[in-house]
């Protein structure tokens, strides 16, 4: 396979700490890989190293086959790059911000560039609307317009969809599987368990290191979790005594049914077999989701920040 994405020991410090810890990342051309991570795991900080914005303190590799240090500049020119906090003018149209980004990246033929570009995002009809009166979705629509507006090869997409409604959502996600079946490559940050399910290939990340790679089926199924689920009058009153037993990783409420998670089945059992937990309750064992193994991940990380001090109550 091709590989869009190609490095290996990225490692980014400030003030003495790893915030990106050794990450070794591949991607296949005209995959969408979703980075999976809480706020503050070192996804926006990756994403700006494999786009030239900033200098790794360690590691190398490449991206679209270029050197991700030595020839940043190129890199650059072939990245549509969507930050997590729309980046355009709010005071200028639709048209006007296109026009802008086609003279940043000096397009021979710019008109013809941003017709194709509000075309493709069905933003033809609005072109002369102000940015800053736009909805969050079509915000998101323009972002996304000015990413592609030079034609990438590889999309970086930091969290595109926080704040966006759920048919946006799915419009946007469309988008960007018909995208990749046209094979730019993707590698979209998010938080959100169902985007994560519409990614090709999964990277789990939590305070700076990789924590699980694969299919959602391959991560699910290699976590080798235990998962007991709990449904009946009450079941939500347990969530804190549950989360505060050993050998629990993971504790959550689906709908009526409260999830409890561990690696060591007989552990759980014990811990399930609480007279408490015997009263009108279903207890039984079920299949584990991809949510339940990454917060059990995350529970068995090292925060690279936990032995950080404060100073003047602020913390160092």
């Amino acid at each position: 396979m091709d590989l869009a994405i190609d490095v290996r020991g990225l490692t980014k410090i400030y003030d003495g700490r790893a915030v990106v810890d050794q990450i070794t990342l591949q991607v296949g051309a005209g995959r969408i890989c979703g980075f999976l991570g809480p706020n503050g795991s070192g996804k926006t900080t990756t994403i700006r190293m494999l786009c030239g914005l900033l200098t790794p303190d360690a590691g190398s590799g490449h991206c679209l086959g270029l050197d991700i240090i030595g020839q940043a500049r190129a890199i650059k020119c072939q990245v549509g790059y969507m930050t997590q906090k729309f980046g355009l003018y709010d005071d200028l149209s639709i048209r006007e911000n296109l026009d802008f980004v086609a003279r940043l990246f000096e397009l021979p033929r710019r008109r013809a560039a941003i017709d194709l570009a509000l075309e493709r995002l069905g933003l033809s009809g609005r072109q002369k609307q102000l940015a800053g009166t736009l909805s969050g979705g079509w915000k998101q629509r323009l972002a996304l317009a000015a990413c592609l507006i030079h034609e990438p090869r590889l999309l970086l997409l930091d969290e595109p969809t926080a704040g966006v409604d759920p048919k946006a959502r799915r419009d946007f996600w469309d988008q960007i599987h018909e995208l990749a079946a046209q094979g730019i490559t993707v590698l979209v940050s998010t938080h959100y368990m169902d985007e994560a399910a519409r990614c090709h290939d999964l990277v789990c990340i939590a305070y700076g290191t990789i924590l699980a790679r694969g299919t959602e089926r391959e991560i699910i199924e290699s976590s080798q979790l235990k998962v007991w689920s709990i449904e009946g009058e009450g079941a939500q009153a347990l969530l804190a005594p549950l989360k505060a037993t050993a050998g629990v990783l993971s504790v959550a409420a689906f709908g009526n049914a409260v999830h409890v998670a561990a690696l060591d089945a007989e552990h759980l059992e014990q811990a399930l077999a609480q007279p408490v937990l015997q009263t009108a309750l279903r207890i039984t064992p079920t299949q584990a989701n991809l949510e339940d193994v990454f917060i059990s991940l995350i529970a068995r990380a090292q925060d690279n920040f936990a032995d950080a001090h404060e100073v003047d109550g602020v913390q160092a």
